[in-house]
C-alpha cells in the first residue's frame, strides 16, 4: 500500500532524463503538425467542438460511465437526460468554461479548480454534497470500501492546502521555496520552468495523487490537462485531448500514476507513458481532421447551390440535427433548410429518420464515425 506523495519538483536521474527529453522532442514536433493541420482545415471550428464532446465521452468512460459519442450527439438537445449524459455534458461545459476563462487571463488556481468542480459535479452521481470544496476527511483509492485494502492513501485533508499551493506555483510557472533543491550531479530537476508538456504530465499525476475532492478527481484532472495546454499555448486551439488514449490502456495509466507516489517515486514510467499517449493522440486527431475534411469536400462537390453547401457544412457542427437546428446555425428559413437537407439525403450524404413525423432528425454518419 502506498501512502502520500512528495511535493514538486520532480527529480530524475540523468539516464531517465535522456530518454524523456528524446521522446519529448518527437512529441512536440508531432503536436506542431497537429496545430498546423487544424488551422488549414475548412471545418476546423466545427471539428474542434465535436472533438471536445468526444473527449468528454472518453474521459467519463475511464470512470466507468458507459455512454457513446453518438448518444451524446443524438440527445444533447433533449430535455430529459440520463445521469450518464449529464456527466458527459458537465465535463464538456467545464472545458468550455475553463478555456474561456483562461483566454481572459485566468490562472489555474485552487479557486478556479473549485469552480470547475462545481460545474463537473452538478446533478451527477457520486458524492455531491461537497461540490466545489476540498475534502475534509481522509479518502483512499481501492477496489472496495475498506481502507485497509486500499491501493493508495492520499495525503491527509489538513495537508491539501499546502500541497495545492505547491502545485499552483508549478502549474503557473511561478517560483516557490519548495523548488529550491540541491540535486546530485547525476540527477535532473524538472521544475516550474520546464517544458510545458512535461509540466502538464507532472501536474496531472500530482493532482490525482493529492486527490483533493471526495469525488470527480480523475475527470477534473483530465480537464486540467486540456486547460493547461491552452494556458501554455501548446496549440492555438484547445485540442489537447488525451483521454481516448488513456482509456485504451487504462490499467497501464493507473499503474503509471501509482508509480509516482510514496517515498520512492518512479517518474520516468509515468512521463514516458504520458508522452507516448500524447503522440498517439496527435496522430489520431490529425487523422480525424484530415478524414473529416475529405468528407466535407466530397459533399461540397455534390452540392448544386450555395444554400446546399451552407447546410452541408452546418451538419459538421451538428452531425445529428433537425431543420430547426440548422436554421438556427445558418440563419436561413426552416423550409429552405429542409429542402437542402432532403437534397443532401438524395445524394447519399445524410440519412433521414423517415419514421418520425415531427422534429425529423438527419444524420451525418460519415462524420460521426470519423470523430467517435
Amino acid at each position: 500500500m502506498l501512502k502520500g506523495v512528495m511535493k514538486l519538483p520532480v527529480v530524475i536521474n540523468n539516464k531517465s532524463a535522456i530518454n524523456i527529453y528524446k521522446k519529448l522532442a518527437e512529441v512536440n514536433k508531432k503536436i506542431g503538425r497537429l496545430d498546423t493541420t487544424l488551422k488549414k482545415s475548412i471545418v476546423n471550428k466545427s471539428i474542434l467542438s465535436l472533438l471536445t464532446y468526444n473527449e468528454s465521452v472518453q474521459s467519463t468512460k475511464i470512470e466507468g460511465t458507459q455512454v457513446t459519442f453518438f448518444e451524446i450527439m443524438e440527445n444533447k438537445h433533449k430535455k430529459n437526460k440520463s445521469w450518464r449524459e449529464i456527466e458527459v455534458l458537465n465535463y464538456h461545459e467545464a472545458i468550455e468554461y475553463g478555456v474561456a476563462e483562461i483566454k481572459k487571463g485566468e490562472v489555474i488556481s485552487s479557486r478556479f479548480i473549485k469552480e470547475l468542480h462545481k460545474i463537473l459535479m452538478r446533478d451527477a452521481r457520486g458524492t455531491t454534497s461537497n461540490n466545489g470544496e476540498f475534502r475534509k476527511v481522509q479518502n483512499f483509492i481501492g477496489t472496495d470500501k475498506k481502507i485497509e485494502n486500499a491501493i493508495y492513501i492520499p495525503i491527509s485533508a489538513n495537508e491539501i492546502s499546502d500541497y495545492m499551493t505547491n502545485l499552483e506555483h508549478f502549474i503557473n510557472s511561478e517560483h516557490h521555496r519548495d523548488f529550491d533543491l540541491n540535486v546530485n550531479s547525476d540527477e535532473v530537476s524538472i521544475s516550474y520552468d520546464a517544458d510545458p508538456l512535461l509540466r502538464i504530465a507532472i501536474m496531472h499525476a500530482q493532482f490525482e495523487s493529492i486527490h483533493p475532492f471526495l469525488d470527480g478527481n480523475g475527470r477534473l484532472g483530465r480537464i486540467l490537462i486540456a486547460l493547461m495546454a491552452v494556458k501554455e499555448s501548446i496549440m492555438e486551439a484547445p485540442l489537447f485531448f488525451v483521454s481516448e488514449e488513456l482509456e485504451k490502456e487504462r490499467v497501464r495509466y493507473y499503474n503509471s500514476l501509482n508509480d509516482t507516489r510514496g517515498d520512492n517515486p518512479d517518474w520516468e514510467s509515468w512521463l514516458l507513458f504520458f508522452l507516448n499517449s500524447s503522440e498517439r493522440m496527435a496522430d489520431k486527431i490529425i487523422n480525424k481532421i484530415e478524414t473529416s475534411e475529405e468528407v466535407a469536400l466530397l459533399g461540397l462537390k455534390k452540392c448544386q447551390t450555395e444554400i446546399q453547401k451552407k447546410v452541408w457544412l452546418a451538419t459538421f457542427s451538428s452531425p445529428v440535427t433537425t431543420a430547426k437546428n440548422v436554421a438556427d446555425i445558418t440563419g436561413n428559413h426552416q423550409s429552405t433548410v429542409k429542402k437542402a437537407l432532403d437534397f443532401l439525403v438524395s445524394k447519399g450524404l445524410l440519412d433521414k429518420d423517415k419514421s418520425a413525423k415531427r422534429n425529423v432528425q438527419y444524420f451525418n454518419y460519415d462524420l460521426l464515425r470519423t470523430i467517435g
